[in-house]
Formats: structure tokens, C-alpha cells, sequence
């Protein structure tokens, strides 16, 4: 049986929106990949995290920074035939005062700890969904701000460049999905379901055709 892991945020995690609660596997976009998958020999690993980010330490939470975690998970779950990776949006923050470049730096590290751990593993970067309008406002999220939404606009075009460079797979979820009008930040269900259908599209037309 082949093996996809989908490492990200609470998107990936599958928040519900203005809640501390958890969509159920039938609806986040991840569950959905896993029970069309498995049929064809393919099981999926989640591996979201509220709050992750790509190498950024918060100060407020233990335990976020991707490039602590990825390497163990890659070994816990070697061989792993395929990563998901979609990671960006916290590393928006005011906190960190990070460019969309610098967070593709960011994204780079971790490639290169998919390509330590096992140079035959595929990649499917996916740069996240945009931030709403006034996500930074106290009833939403005042950890980004006004300069967040730009940040987090940029970050497709630098993914982009990012996968052409490394010559992986890329999918731009903003191009299926956009942030809840609940807390502006999170997918609601419609968005997990379109993105899960993007990224089976995406793995379908690539991999299928390829190796599996």
C-alpha cells in the first residue's frame, strides 16, 4: 500500500471555523482524500497542527515549528511515497514579521528534509488559502494583521517559484477555496470539499500516471 502524507496547519487539521472544535474525517479535505483513496492501495496520513508553522518558534505554543516535527514524522512513517505539504499561514503573523519570501525560505527548509529523509519521496507543495478581510480584528484573530492579508496574497507566486526551482508538484489552494466569513481564517465544509477535489485531480493526473 502506498503512502501520502498531508503535513500542514489547522487547515490540514481541519478546525471548524470561530470554534476549538474538529470537522469530522468525512468533511476535512484530508479524510475525504483518504476514503477516495483507498480503494486504489493509497492510505492517507494526517498530520495538521493548529498553529504550525514552517521553522518559526511561537512563543506562546510549544511544538509548532514544522522543521522540529517533519523529520520524525518522515521516519515514523518511512517509506512515504508522496508528501502534501501546505504551510504559511501562521508564518503570516505580525509576530514574526516575515515577507512572502522569506516564508518561502521557510518552505525550501522543509523540502529539504523530505529529500534527506528520502530522495524518492514525491512532493505536492500547496501554497494556503488567502487571509480574509479583517482577520485581525478582536473577534477574529489578533495575531495577524492588516499586512498579514498582503503577506499571505504573496505567498502563491513565491510556492510557485519554490516548486519550478525543486521541480515539484504545485496546487494553489486559494484557486479552489477562500477563508470562512465566520472567523476569516479557516475553510468552512464547501471549502474543505473543493480542495479535497482539487488535490485528487492533481494526484490523479500526476501520480496515477506516474508510479501509481
Amino acid at each position: 500500500m502506498k503512502e501520502i502524507l498531508c503535513f500542514g496547519d489547522s487547515n490540514t487539521y481541519g478546525l471548524i471555523p470561530g470554534t476549538k472544535e474538529r470537522y469530522t474525517s468525512n468533511i476535512r479535505w484530508t479524510g475525504i482524500l483518504a476514503d477516495r483513496l483507498y480503494q486504489d492501495g493509497i492510505r492517507v496520513v494526517e498530520e495538521g497542527l493548529c498553529g504550525r508553522t514552517t521553522v518559526f518558534e511561537d512563543e506562546l505554543r510549544d511544538n509548532r515549528r514544522g522543521c522540529d516535527l517533519l523529520p520524525v514524522i518522515l521516519e515514523s512513517h518511512n517509506p512515504v511515497d508522496l508528501v502534501i505539504l501546505m504551510l504559511g499561514t501562521n508564518d503570516c503573523k505580525t509576530y514574526y514579521h516575515a515577507s512572502a519570501e522569506v516564508i518561502g525560505l521557510g518552505i525550501e527548509k522543509l523540502l529539504g528534509q523530505i529529500h534527506q529523509a528520502n530522495e524518492n519521496t514525491k512532493v505536492l507543495l500547496i501554497s494556503p488559502i488567502l487571509l480574509g478581510d479583517e482577520v485581525w480584528k478582536p473577534e477574529f484573530d489578533p495575531e495577524f494583521g492588516r499586512e498579514s492579508v498582503e503577506t499571505s496574497k504573496g505567498l502563491k507566486t513565491v510556492y510557485q517559484n519554490i516548486a519550478t526551482a525543486h521541480g515539484v508538484d504545485f496546487l494553489a489552494a486559494s484557486d479552489y477555496a477562500e477563508a470562512s466569513l465566520v472567523d476569516r481564517e479557516h475553510l468552512n465544509e464547501e471549502g474543505h470539499k473543493k480542495l479535497a477535489e482539487a488535490v485528487l485531480t492533481k494526484i490523479k493526473e500526476i501520480y496515477f500516471e506516474k508510479d501509481f
